[in-house]
């Protein structure tokens, strides 16, 4: 009887010392909400709907916190050292409100308008220029986009500044560029529901001009090809012959 009552003890003790959800951090208590949710949260996936209401204010002072740790950790001198006593604010920021916002607003409302005159035409919108941030060393990745687009009688148009908004909401996130171009394929695909989509990207990568082999010619292209660019051959190729001309116009 003594021994369940320790326990009973003990336990209440543990209880009371566990940190409640208020207590925790706030990138505890988003991730615990995902978490429970069972939503997958990689670099490049887009958190918005678990982030409360002045929980990114919140999360821009912890993040600023560990990035003064580790300016701290490689031994800079942030309190005489006047270029770097507001360094972990300005980049906090910077993350938070840039360069990954991608990761924590929701997405950028889109005007849909249905396809009245019926267009079955290809349109192409580009070069857009985009930038993100490579996930394996958080260098910059500067490029350039083509989308071309073949729509149908049920197809939604979009505003052409609409492209690039969208295209900046899911490059604004640590990326890889092979995943980046399929995830702004799903979106388009998803908005636009047209025939058929075609996505190409060319982007230099500062993770191979700053790092490594340090060449700073070497681009990456890649692309994606949806519905009716993947089926037919020849519209793949008019759609490639297009933005070629426009490349070296």
């Amino acid at each position: 009887m003594a021994t369940e009552k320790n326990q009973a003890a003990v336990s209440a003790e543990a209880a009371a010392a566990a940190p409640t959800m208020h207590d925790q951090l706030v990138s505890a208590r988003i991730r615990q909400r995902i978490k429970a949710a069972g939503v997958r949260f990689h670099a490049n996936d887009n958190i918005a709907a678990f982030i409360k209401e002045g929980e990114l204010e919140q999360l821009q002072a912890e993040v600023q916190s560990k990035l003064a740790a580790v300016l701290e950790s490689l031994v800079i001198d942030v309190e005489s050292d006047h270029n770097t006593q507001d360094t972990a604010k300005r980049v906090a920021k910077m993350y938070l409100n840039e360069v990954f916002k991608g990761r924590y607003q929701v997405a950028p409302p889109v005007t849909e308008f249905p396809n009245i005159e019926r267009l079955n035409e290809l349109m192409i919108v580009g070069p857009i220029t985009v930038r993100s941030a490579c996930s394996h060393h958080l260098c910059p990745i500067m490029g350039k986009v083509w989308v071309g687009v073949m729509p149908n009688e049920h197809s939604n148009l979009i505003g052409l500044s609409k492209y690039a908004r969208l295209l900046e909401w899911v490059m604004s996130r640590p990326q890889i560029q092979e995943e980046a171009v399929s995830q702004a394929a799903d979106l388009l695909m998803q908005k636009l529901q047209p025939d058929g989509l075609a996505i190409v990207m060319e982007a230099d990568h500062f993770c191979m001009h700053w790092r490594g082999v340090k060449d700073v010619e070497s681009k990456m292209i890649n692309s994606v090809m949806r519905g009716s660019f993947l089926r037919d051959a020849n519209l793949r190729r008019e759609f490639l012959a297009l933005i070629s001309q426009r490349q070296r116009g």
